[in-house]
This record gives C-alpha cells, sequence and structure tokens, in this order.
C-alpha cells in the first residue's frame, strides 16, 4: 500500500488555510501544519490528524524542518498588519519559503493571489501579491499561482465587509468605483480548486484566474445581498471625492474590518477584476454540481457555509474576520 501523500498548509490560522486543512484531510492527505503558536490550533476538532510544526517563516531552519518530505507546499502567508514595510517583508518571505523548498525538493507550491488587470498601475498591496507570485514561480519548484478576487464566505474580510455595509447602511455615500466590474467565487470552489492544483502536471508553472459565474460591481453585490438578507432596497449614492484613505477609514468605522485589513481591501476595488481564462478547471475539473452563483454562496454563507458550518447571527466578532482575500492578504500563522 502506498503511503498518503504529504502537504505542507501555511498560514493555517487564516481564513482560507483554516479550511484548506480540513478539506485535505478528508481527501486523504497527510497533513503538516506550520503555525508560530501552536496553541491556536490546539482546539481545531482535525488537530489530532495532522503533524504541527511551531516557528517562523522567516526561519530557514524552521522551513527546512517544515518542509520536509512535502509533496506540496500551500503558501498563504502575507503581511497585513497596516505597519510600512511589507512590501520588502512579503518579498523576503517568498524568496526564502521558494529557496527553501527547491532544497527540500518539494514537488509543487500552490499559492492564492489576488486577480488583477494586466495593465496599469495596481495597489501596492495588489502588486506585492503579484511580485510574490512571480518570485515563487522562479524559484525552480513548479508553482501554481491561483488568482481570485472577492471570496464569498463568512469570515473572509471582503464578505464581513459587504455584509456589515449592506445592513448597516440603509443609505451609504460610496466612492464612484462601486461601479468596477468584480468578478467574485465561493469559498467552497476556491477550496476545490486549490485541492486540485496538487495534481497538476509538474511541467507547469504558471498562475491560473479563477473566479465564479457571475460578473458584479460592488454596488450590485450590495444589492443583491440585501435581497438575500431579507432586507429593503439600499439607497446608494456615489460622489467621486472619497479617497481609497478616507473609504478604509469609514469601513473601519461601520465594520468589524480593522482600518489596517480594510485600507489593501478597498485599494484593491480600484481596480476591474474579471478573469481572462478558465484553464485550471480544464486540468481539475469543475466543482461537483458546477461553480456556485453569487446569490447561492452568499445564501450559503449567511446561513453557515459548508467549510466551517455554524449559525450566522448576521455579526462577526473583530476577532474572527481575518485578511482572507489573496487580491489583500490570505494569511495566518
Amino acid at each position: 500500500m502506498s503511503q498518503p501523500r504529504r502537504a505542507l498548509v501555511t498560514g493555517v490560522t487564516g481564513y482560507i488555510g483554516s479550511r484548506l486543512v480540513p478539506r485535505l484531510v478528508d481527501e486523504g492527505w497527510q497533513v503538516r501544519v506550520l503555525t508560530r503558536d501552536e496553541a491556536k490550533v490546539a482546539e481545531r476538532w482535525w488537530r489530532p490528524e495532522v503533524e504541527v510544526v511551531e516557528g517562523d517563516a522567516t526561519s530557514r531552519d524552521v522551513l527546512r524542518e517544515a518542509l520536509e518530505g512535502v509533496d506540496v507546499a500551500y503558501y498563504l502567508l502575507h503581511s497585513m498588519d497596516g505597519e510600512g514595510g511589507f512590501v520588502e517583508r512579503d518579498r523576503e518571505l517568498a524568496r526564502t519559503f521558494g529557496v527553501a523548498a527547491f532544497e527540500a525538493e518539494v514537488g509543487r507550491i500552490v499559492y492564492l493571489s489576488g486577480l488583477h488587470p494586466d495593465d496599469g498601475p495596481l495597489s501596492d498591496h495588489l502588486a506585492s501579491r503579484v511580485e510574490v507570485g512571480d518570485l515563487l514561480m522562479a524559484s525552480g519548484v513548479p508553482t501554481a499561482v491561483l488568482q481570485a478576487a472577492v471570496i464569498l464566505g463568512s469570515g473572509s474580510a471582503s464578505f464581513e465587509m459587504l455584509r456589515h455595509l449592506t445592513t448597516r447602511l440603509p443609505v451609504m455615500v460610496t466612492p464612484k468605483w462601486l461601479d468596477n466590474r468584480i468578478q467574485p467565487i465561493a469559498i467552497r470552489d476556491v477550496l476545490h480548486l486549490l485541492v486540485g492544483a496538487a495534481d497538476l502536471p509538474p511541467d507547469v508553472n504558471r498562475t491560473f484566474d479563477i473566479g465564479g459565474p457571475d460578473v458584479l460591481t460592488y454596488r450590485e453585490m450590495i444589492t443583491r445581498f440585501a435581497r438575500i438578507a431579507g432586507l429593503r432596497p439600499r439607497g446608494i449614492v456615489t460622489v467621486p471625492v472619497l479617497t481609497p484613505h478616507l473609504a478604509s477609514q469609514w469601513v473601519g468605522l461601520v465594520t468589524p474590518v480593522p482600518t489596517g485589513v480594510a485600507k489593501p481591501l478597498v485599494g484593491s476595488l480600484l481596480h476591474e477584476v474579471v478573469r481572462t481564462e478558465h484553464d485550471l478547471e480544464g486540468y481539475v475539473g469543475e466543482p461537483e454540481g458546477g461553480a456556485l452563483s453569487f446569490d447561492r454562496a452568499v445564501a450559503d454563507a449567511i446561513a453557515g457555509d459548508g467549510a466551517d458550518p455554524r449559525p450566522e447571527p448576521g455579526t462577526v466578532d473583530p476577532a474572527r474576520v481575518t485578511a482572507a482575500d489573496p487580491a489583500w492578504a490570505g494569511g495566518g500563522s
């Protein structure tokens, strides 16, 4: 009987990582997680099913231990603390990880990044996400960079921003870029594609756009959310003078999303983010029943999504909001 393959998951206390681990366990993977503080995963139901390496991903010794014997490494690390210098920190972290993965002869790296336009200037955080993907693809380890926009799931920073703006503000004054087009994707479908990417052919070293079936403006997302949640239609007035800085302060006041997280979230909304290809599904197949629509994904998230079932009261404690979406974050400890 062949040995189960081993996957390393970083960013395991973040939104994506905490949901990816049980999915991999269910798929029969031997899972190892890297966390700065083992106590943060001690109460997870899957803790007895995984190996834990405690330490900082900036340490080559820690990475050497974490990557030993690994077939696929999921890179879900981003600086999301609102502090300066994140570009340099993320650049060095990606370089260190890539070198360590190459030396450990890891079979593949899978990285969740941000969907972005091919031309024109990007926000600092989104440009950094792109750079990290480029560094990992240049590491010598076959790398799949999955590029997503808004991820729909309860606890996701961008979803909670959408939820709270819609539920708390019957009428809102918003920036004009609320009419930019976005292609959101359900957390269920992100997990399907992340798991499937582990089995890509070894010669595949590239980016993939991922997204759900609907392309919507943020204004349309607010309108649809209100309808699905049973709220009265929202009044939305756009103005040209609400800068990303002011908008992030506003989001920080109105929602449980901290201002340091809201700033890159808002900055990413300055761009139209629509996928230009569907190549990954050609390799790994569609999720069972097809990708979820925006309406279905929102309804599932309000009810308690399948990746983390629980009743949803419609409010989220700030401590539960994690930097989820790859255009702005994705990490954890």
